[in-house]
């Protein structure tokens, strides 16, 4: 996988500008904060974007993939300015479960998620290595 960051481009924080990749395509569902009894779990949009996140990964790991192998995530934001003033603990979320290896990203502001109470939902695609 090859992360492309033109120096022409604005140095991008926490996303790639492109990236490019081989392989087996996995389209992964956006995934919200629902824990295993299909719950949002309680807390801010830290607490959801980790385990949004957290879902989003256990589901590219069941397709046999990696945190390194995701070329494109999708943010849905309920309260953007919510986001913006906890960007820093949501990257260190990032950090921790995903890596320092950063997909090509956008980050969209909507008025609600499925279950109103959802502050973000992640959806991806990542590019496996075919065995």
């Amino acid at each position: 996988m090859e992360r492309i960051n033109p120096a022409e481009l604005a140095k991008p924080s926490g996303f790639s500008h492109a990236v490019a990749a081989e392989g087996r395509y996995v389209f992964l569902a956006g995934q919200t904060a629902l824990d295993a009894e299909g719950k949002i779990i309680s807390g801010g949009v830290v607490e959801q974007f980790e385990q949004a996140l957290g879902n989003l990964l256990t589901a590219l790991r069941a397709a046999g993939g990696t945190p390194d192998q995701l070329a494109k995530v999708t943010i849905y934001i309920v309260d953007m300015e919510d986001y913006k003033a906890n960007a820093a603990a949501i990257g260190q979320v990032w950090k921790r479960l995903a890596g320092r290896d950063y997909p090509a990203a956008a980050g969209i502001g909507i008025s609600r998620l499925w279950d109103i109470e959802a502050l973000v939902e992640i959806e991806a695609i990542a590019v496996v290595p075919t065995r």
